[in-house]
Order: structure tokens, then C-alpha cells, then sequence
């Protein structure tokens, strides 16, 4: 099988242009304040249907690299490892409810927590950068 036809055998991920990333495969917008965290279409795919959200506490304390949500997809148990710094301000509280929405819309409706930044540049991927690794996978 020649490149070109393996690459089209793999599913064709968005990754939205204004988001940033993680390589944990989550995305952060921090354009607007709070910064909107949520994961990448990738990380929804690998899961499966999300059944279960464990949100952190509104007002919860965040360093990079804490585990602050509990995914649960009838394929496995993951945490959600924020890639920013801050306090979370909102969590989504649709999605606790129902879950799918994150597979359904994962840029959109399916955010998961809103968190003020301590620092106004994060250290995150590109949407490029971000592609770059999809493609390696």
C-alpha cells in the first residue's frame, strides 16, 4: 500500500486554525477570557461515546500538567490533563449531563472547562504543530 493511500485510509481530524494544543490532545482558546479548554476531535475519536464526566469545582486551582477531569467512554477511563495554569471558572455542566456532546461537537458545544489564565502566553502547539503529530499517529 503506497503512502498516499494509507493517508487516505486515516479519518480526516479538524483542527481548527485559532485553537492552541496540547500533545495530551487537548485544545485551549485562549482568545477570550476565561480560556475555553476541551479535547481534540482525535482524543473524542479514540475514546468512543463519552458516558461519564468527573468536573473539577468551580473555583478549583490548576497547574499544567494536573489531571482536572475524569473521561469515561465505555472503552476506557482517561484524565483530561490541563494543559494550562489558573483557576476554573465554569465547567460545563450540558455536557456533565450528556456527555455525547463532546463527541458530537468537540470545538463547540462540547467544551469542557473555562479557566483564567496566570499566564497570558501558554506554552501550546499551533494548529500546525498540532497536525504535524496527528500525522505521525
Amino acid at each position: 500500500m503506497s503512502t498516499n493511500e494509507q493517508d487516505d485510509d486515516r479519518p480526516n481530524l479538524e483542527v481548527p486554525e485559532h485553537l492552541e494544543y496540547s500533545d495530551e490532545h487537548v485544545w485551549v482558546d485562549a482568545s477570550v477570557d476565561p480560556a475555553v479548554i476541551g479535547i481534540t476531535e482525535y482524543a473524542a475519536n479514540e475514546l468512543g461515546d463519552l458516558v461519564f464526566l468527573d468536573l473539577p469545582e468551580v473555583g478549583t486551582r490548576v497547574e499544567a500538567g494536573d489531571e482536572i477531569v475524569e473521561l469515561e467512554s465505555s472503552k476506557a477511563v482517561e484524565p483530561l490533563v490541563s494543559p494550562v495554569a489558573g483557576t476554573v471558572r465554569y465547567v460545563n455542566r450540558e455536557a456533565a449531563d450528556d456527555p455525547g456532546i463532546i463527541n458530537d461537537d468537540p470545538y463547540g458545544e462540547g467544551w469542557i472547562v473555562k479557566i483564567e489564565l496566570d499566564d497570558d502566553e501558554p506554552d501550546l502547539l499551533s494548529a500546525q504543530e498540532y497536525a504535524a503529530i496527528l500525522r505521525r499517529l
